[in-house]
């Protein structure tokens, strides 16, 4: 067996661990329908609703993933834009109720942060972020869901470049290093600037500044996103001029190692634009001052993701991609040297030791089976919708808008996703 195909053979075992299960799925619907449950015991939400957004929407989350949650202020068909200061108000009304209910630990208030955040941890160690009307935060989710559409490799190598990051200590803002959000940018940035290119600059996807666009009636806001979504990532898959990229996944995360292994010196001249899908300069580029490593967010221009990264950080994480790259180069047939590198001590005791190695009883060559991990096509989106769908219906007297194709999902699955009923 080849160092290409031990990588590839662990990457893939790296993702039958980390991908959420059934029930994964089904305890967070329930931590929702809990805080669903929570908001609508407190006066000063009266009418708002609980609705998931992040990495659990945009089905980039692995099994032991943080929970994004906004609560939605009721304000009849049309957008809400709520200051701070109301923001932080009602969530200290949500804190008072969580600590007098129980059941919820950790609970810390980042009130004066730039958007106000409630973070706890459920009774099923779960982590959760709670903010108010974070409407651009759900459709950037949609939007990261949507982009999976156009190649399925884009999610498998979120999920490694994720738990790669954990692995290394990178994964965490609040010490200046990365957060998931900017993970997911460079892996999109990786696959534009891929030759061949596996996705287009995001501009042919939404041309213009997405969260500009979020204002008025919120069903006609939403559906002018889904529907100009829809017909460029259609139009993008149905070009038969482009050219397939048919690296495998391995090629792929080696490529990414090297692209951004000299990202501390580039930092100083050059920032990450998924918008333009090119590095760009700082120095011609003024909505980037002042003069910060920059990863821009492309429904959101000019808003840096990376700018909680410390240059100290900066060359830390720079230092992480080389370091990897070398161990992966230096790894050859030492399995254990590989997993080292690219996953927790947690994760790894998964990856030594059966059942992700042939046995005995496996003497045709072939791998044992595991549980396979449960991959929604829109049912996230759609599950939390509900409560306001016909309602969104019978205010714009139109059909919710069919966004790119999604496979259906056999109904048991289905199933499993639904929040389950309180005993």
């Amino acid at each position: 067996m080849s160092g290409g195909q031990l990588l590839e053979l662990t990457l893939r075992d790296i993702l039958q661990v980390i991908n959420p299960l059934r029930e994964d799925w089904s305890i967070r619907f329930y931590i929702i329908n809990e805080l669903q449950a929570v908001v609508q015991s407190i006066e000063s939400l009266r009418g708002a609703t609980v609705e998931p957004f992040g990495s659990f929407v945009s089905n980039l989350f692995t099994r032991w993933g943080d929970l994004d949650i906004s609560i939605e202020l009721s304000n009849g068909s049309h957008i809400l834009s709520a200051g701070k200061k109301h923001k932080q108000m009602l969530l200290d009304d949500v804190l008072r109720v969580l600590r007098t209910k129980g059941g919820w630990h950790k609970l810390h208030f980042f009130a004066n942060a730039r958007i106000p955040i409630l973070k706890l941890e459920t009774s099923h160690s779960i982590s959760c972020d709670i903010s108010i009307n974070n409407l651009s935060g759900q459709m950037k989710s949609k939007l990261l869901f949507w982009m999976n559409e156009i190649d399925g490799r884009f999610r498998d190598m979120v999920l490694l470049i994720k738990e790669w990051a954990k692995a290394h200590n990178i994964n965490d803002p609040k010490f200046g290093s990365l957060n998931s959000y900017s993970l997911s940018l460079l892996v999109v940035f990786h696959f534009q600037t891929c030759v061949p290119a596996i996705f287009p600059p995001l501009k042919e996807i939404y041309p213009g500044n997405m969260v500009d666009d979020l204002i008025g009636v919120r069903a006609l806001a939403e559906k002018h996103v889904e529907e100009t979504c829809a017909v460029n990532i259609n139009r993008y898959r149905s070009d038969s001029s482009r050219l397939t990229n048919q690296s495998s996944l391995s090629q792929l995360f080696m490529s990414f190692l090297e692209k951004f292994s000299d990202i501390s010196a580039k930092a100083a001249t050059q920032g990450i634009s998924p918008y333009t899908g090119q590095w760009e300069d700082i120095d011609t580029n003024m909505r980037w001052l002042p003069k910060t490593y920059a990863i821009e967010d492309p429904f959101e221009q000019p808003v840096n993701t990376a700018r909680t990264v410390s240059n100290k950080q900066l060359a830390r994480i720079s230092n992480s991609f080389q370091t990897t790259l070398n161990m992966v180069n230096a790894a050859n047939q030492d399995q254990s040297m590989l997993v080292s590198a690219l996953v927790r001590p947690q994760i790894s005791q998964f990856l030594v030791k059966p059942p992700f190695r042939c046995q005995s009883s496996h003497s045709n060559g072939t791998r044992p089976q595991i549980p396979r991990a449960i991959q929604p096509a829109g049912g996230v989106q759609h599950q939390f919708q509900n409560r306001r769908s016909q309602k969104r219906q019978n205010e714009t007297n139109q059909r919710p808008a069919q966004v790119v194709h999604i496979p259906k999902v056999h109904s048991q699955v289905q199933q499993v996703w639904r929040p389950r009923s309180e005993s």
